[in-house]
């Protein structure tokens, strides 16, 4: 079985131009027509994108049956956080809390998605990490020992992704060589060596802050970054599109 599996941070939907249009957001997740998306930086209820409960809006514009809403941040009005759309059943849904002392709240969403009635399980977790290198890594560790990470077997399919905001693949190592995950958005460079595919700023992007990591029965078939010239003012980022084979 094949799977299409779409990470995007959406800024909002609020793209350079400053302006709020969840239609190009929604036209872009179109375009690449995956199974699974995980979202960031989704809105619910907040002023500046009309106070809309964009996960929903945008699952319902895409015929997405299933969505689930992770919320982070509480504004004066509205909250915003991470989202997943699935074609198939959420079964489980939590919110991870990643925060660090008195940093900006930043959570991880996990989800259980039913992707064969019953017979195969798929765990997501959907992350929005920090800015600082230090942060990252706590956050990194806060999720390694929790219980909903620390209940999977390491045969058990696995989807870790988002935005990581690791600049220099700080976290690389920890993912790949302790947790015994590989990189799905590792290209190799002229040396051989591993380098992720650039996604930000999506104009014209120099670092890849948007990673897919897999484990247990997934095999990976293909990863890319978005090219439609729409992507690269509708949000700061790109998203990153991988395809995989349920084994």
């Amino acid at each position: 079985m094949k799977i299409r599996v779409l990470s995007y941070n959406i800024h909002r939907a609020i793209g350079f131009d400053r302006r709020f249009k969840p239609e190009r957001i929604i036209e872009i997740l179109r375009g690449h027509n995956a199974d699974i998306v995980l979202l960031q930086e989704v809105d619910e209820g907040v002023p500046r994108s009309r106070e809309l409960k964009l996960a929903k809006e945008i699952a319902d514009a895409l015929g997405y049956p299933y969505y689930a809403m992770g919320h982070n941040v509480s504004l004066r009005k509205g909250r915003y956080g991470n989202a997943t759309l699935s074609r198939f059943p959420i079964i489980r849904e939590r919110n991870i809390d990643l925060t660090v002392g008195i940093r900006k709240r930043r959570g991880c969403q996990h989800t259980t998605i039913d992707i064969g009635e019953g017979k195969h399980l798929l765990e997501v977790f959907n992350l929005h990490l920090g800015l600082s290198s230090k942060e990252r890594q706590k956050q990194a560790g806060i999720l390694a020992r929790s219980k909903e990470y620390e209940s999977l077997d390491i045969d058990t399919p696995c989807l870790i992704g988002g935005d990581f905001n690791d600049w220099r693949s700080l976290l690389r190592a920890l993912f790949v060589e302790g947790l015994e995950f590989r990189c799905a958005t590792d290209k190799n460079n002229s040396a051989g060596l591993p380098k992720a595919i650039k996604t930000f700023p999506s104009f014209a992007p120099r670092g890849g802050l948007d990673r897919l990591y897999y484990r247990g029965g997934l095999t990976l078939i293909s990863a890319k970054r978005c090219r439609y010239k729409a992507s690269k003012i509708a949000s700061d980022h790109l998203p990153i599109i991988t395809d995989f084979k349920l084994i």
